[in-house]
């Protein structure tokens, strides 16, 4: 996340319009190395627009959780280091911000269709991961709530499928690598792991293959003109009364994260 200074300063923050509970108590915040007295109930993201920055890139989801806004800080009289995102952590008295406009983590480069679905090919990347030593700071300090430190176990073990699957949430923060003493890039272990899942080890999906050969033989291109010719209001009733896709015995739609 990346912001700048303007020449507006006390403007509540533009991603919140609503008023600041009474009694809101105003506590110091450094930002940018310069002190801004902030209303405590504000997010780290809505205090920086509030102080009279204005987010030029990667301001993200402005409330939920897309990973772009990973932010270090420390706290006076706080020796420790504390990491999060700025969308999500409301700030606290003598805070003291930096943000990232990424996270430095080393990033393999490779050919997907050259790697194989084992822990040989991940070992070889992102040798690093066999230096873990399960103190789990990365579980802890994931705001997806996920087991960093157990799907990089997975990955040691070459249990790619299980690496994928445990992964699944993970949105790319890179606060997990912000506190590995082992300095290891999990995140981009876990999406190697999910491109080596989906291209080596999930059955390909033949119903799949045979759409791709009528969509390139022009089965529906007539289809496709008639839908551009429709005004909002047919459209409208022709998704109303589409034929919805059926469950399977079990009660779950294809596209749901149990057939993962």
């Amino acid at each position: 996340m990346s912001a700048q200074p303007n020449e507006k300063v006390q403007v509540i923050a533009s991603g919140d319009r609503t008023i600041l509970p009474e009694g809101t108590r105003m506590i110091p915040v450094y930002i940018m190395g310069k002190k801004y007295l902030l209303p405590e109930t504000l997010t780290i993201q809505k205090a920086i627009e509030y102080a009279g920055y204005q987010f030029i890139r990667a301001c993200g989801c402005r409330g939920g959780i897309c990973g772009a806004c990973p932010t270090v800080w420390r706290v006076k009289g706080d020796y420790q280091l504390h990491f999060g995102l700025a969308c999500q952590t409301v700030i606290e008295e003598e805070m003291v911000l930096a943000q990232l406009p990424f996270f430095p983590a080393n990033k393999a480069v490779y050919d997907l269709e050259q790697l194989q679905a084992t822990g040989e090919a991940i070992a070889s990347l992102y040798p690093e991961v066999m230096k873990c030593v399960g103190c789990n700071t990365c579980t802890r300090a994931c705001p997806m709530d996920i087991d960093v430190m157990e799907y990089i176990n997975a990955a040691m073990r070459g249990d790619v499928a299980r690496t994928a699957r445990v992964s699944f949430d993970c949105i790319q923060c890179g606060l997990c690598s912000a506190r590995c003493p082992a300095q290891i890039a999990h995140y981009h272990v876990a999406q190697l792991c999910r491109r080596l899942y989906g291209r080596y080890v999930l059955p390909r999906a033949e119903h799949l293959a045979s759409r791709v050969d009528e969509i390139q033989a022009g089965k529906y291109d007539g289809f496709l003109e008639e839908l551009t010719r429709m005004d909002e209001d047919q459209l409208r009733k022709l998704y109303v009364e589409r034929e919805v896709e059926p469950l399977d015995s079990e009660g779950w739609e294809p596209g749901d994260k149990r057939y993962l």
